[in-house]
């Protein structure tokens, strides 16, 4: 009876006593290419207990990524957890060094075997802490599943070169990528490694996390550049990675200025972030409001930044690698006898759809890749931004739209000019690399919509809607052009081959 009473829902039965929306048509000119797509739909993997082997999660999310196959997937050993991010706590003392891979390799291992044959991006972005200037020497847990929200301090490196650093990099590069590397001390140490890495992202939020300016982000981002490469030459590299990029206008046009990076030291991507946040007194219907106000927002950031870029540096591709939404309870996370707050359902669609909405606009605008944050989010370590039940490893509503996006389109595809059905479903017809013709319909309302897709009749339509919930997205055969959209549904329709 629930297949059927779903399969009468998005067929737009007049039986169905759920209210609707007048019918609103979408308006599709298939001859009319408005640009090719060079947008991906991806993740990012922020490292964190619940990945580390063991743990009752572990199996079941590294099999989602696998399933998932994804391109240009970005991982991030992050600061929280030094333990299972900094390969070497303690400085060269006497002859003696730290290098220690041991809690480190097996969630970076298993990364890299289930994205193998993709390309991904590697960011281990926190540093070793004592090669920082600070007052005092900066502790850390001695277990490693304790979250420290203190490491990254300093905003002037030990050793202004940035060679120490750039060294440090080199060598965990070689640990991963040529089977092990010599320490400072001149001893091997030998991995057995010899993965294929494409990207390495320097840094992440340099804006946030060492609160470092455009001229010391660039020179170590040149630093790190040429000890990699004397390692790994074929790598690709991705920079700034702020946080915040309305607020950093000087970030890009510094950094995108060839004359601002030494000889020989080119800017593959750019990187940089958003998460949609509520206040924190916003009743939870009021959210779908702000979410896409602030979504539209950030794509105003997104057209000014691509001004800059294409000014100073055309060739630089565009990597909006972290996408989501941080809870305002999310942000008290860190507090004394903070108790995470119980996430309605309805959230993770509310936030798929967001997803899928600045999906089709970057492709609209060109961006290379579009990551959903993260994986993996828990209690103390921004639960609201998961893509996967914490408890059961299940995957949610967030990840069935990416997955929904990955199946059905990428690079190669042609965006045709569409008309939506009016403000509250978005809708972007795409012409497939293999002629096939698709429609992506985004309900940014937590209520039924009816619309009319024209010569819909017999096509298949998928989608993620709060009936699917934490299950793979389904599907149904349209009867007519008329299509219901469940509240903050994601659909895409398959309409055949262009002729």
């Amino acid at each position: 009876m629930r297949i059927l009473i779903t399969a009468l829902a998005v067929c737009g039965s007049a039986g169905l006593s759920t209210a609707a929306e007048p019918s609103l048509a979408v308006g599709i000119s298939w001859e009319s290419v408005v640009r090719v797509s060079s947008t991906t739909p991806s993740l990012q993997v922020v490292v964190n207990p619940p990945l580390r082997r063991g743990s009752k999660i572990h199996d079941r999310v590294f099999q989602a990524l696998y399933d998932l196959q994804p391109d240009y997937a970005r991982y991030v050993p992050w600061l929280p957890y030094p333990k299972l991010a900094v390969a070497e706590l303690e400085p060269p003392h006497d002859g003696e060094t730290s290098w220690d891979f041991s809690l480190i390799d097996p969630p970076t291992v298993d990364f890299l075997e289930a994205t193998k044959g993709h390309p991904a991006v590697l960011n281990f972005s926190t540093t070793p802490q004592w090669m920082w200037v600070t007052p005092t020497p900066v502790t850390y847990p001695a277990d490693p599943d304790e979250p420290v929200w203190n490491y990254t301090q300093g905003a002037q490196l030990r050793n202004p070169s940035g060679k120490e650093l750039a060294d440090y990099y080199g060598r965990l590069v070689s640990w991963y990528t040529r089977g092990g590397f010599v320490d400072e001390s001149g001893t091997r140490h030998e991995s057995g490694h010899h993965y294929r890495v494409d990207w390495w992202e320097v840094l992440n939020e340099p804006d946030l996390e060492h609160r470092i300016g455009p001229k010391l982000y660039t020179e170590i981002y040149d630093a790190i550049v040429e000890g990699i490469r004397e390692v790994a030459p074929e790598m690709k590299f991705v920079g700034v990675s702020v946080a915040g990029p309305s607020r950093q206008p000087e970030m890009f046009e510094y950094f995108l200025n060839p004359q601002n990076h030494k000889a020989g030291v080119g800017v593959d991507a750019i990187s940089y972030h958003f998460y949609a946040s509520p206040a924190k007194d916003e009743a939870p219907e009021a959210q779908q409001f702000t979410s896409w106000d602030q979504a539209d927002g950030f794509l105003n950031t997104v057209r000014y930044v691509e001004a800059i870029r294409k000014r100073l540096s055309p060739k630089t591709a565009t990597m909006i690698n972290e996408v989501g939404a941080i809870s305002a309870d999310d942000r008290e996370q860190n507090q004394p006898g903070h108790v995470t707050q119980p996430i309605p359902n309805s959230y993770w669609n509310l936030c798929g759809a967001m997803y899928a909405y600045l999906f089709g606009e970057m492709a609209n605008l060109g961006i290379e890749t579009v990551n959903a944050s993260q994986l993996v989010g828990y209690p103390t370590q921004f639960p609201s931004v998961s893509l996967v039940d914490w408890n059961s490893g299940q995957p949610n509503a967030r990840f069935w739209v990416l997955k929904l996006l990955r199946d059905h389109f990428g690079p190669g595809d042609k965006l045709v000019r569409t008309s939506p059905p009016g403000p509250y479903v978005y809708a972007q017809a795409f012409l497939s690399r293999d002629n096939k013709r698709r429609l992506l319909l985004v309900n940014r309302r937590n209520r039924d919509i009816e619309i009319a897709v024209p010569q819909a009749g017999g096509a298949t339509i998928q989608y993620v809607d709060q009936t699917t919930g934490f299950q793979p997205p389904a599907s149904a055969e349209l009867a007519g052009d008329a299509v219901r959209l469940g509240g903050y549904a994601v659909a895409v329709v398959e309409l055949g081959e262009n002729r």
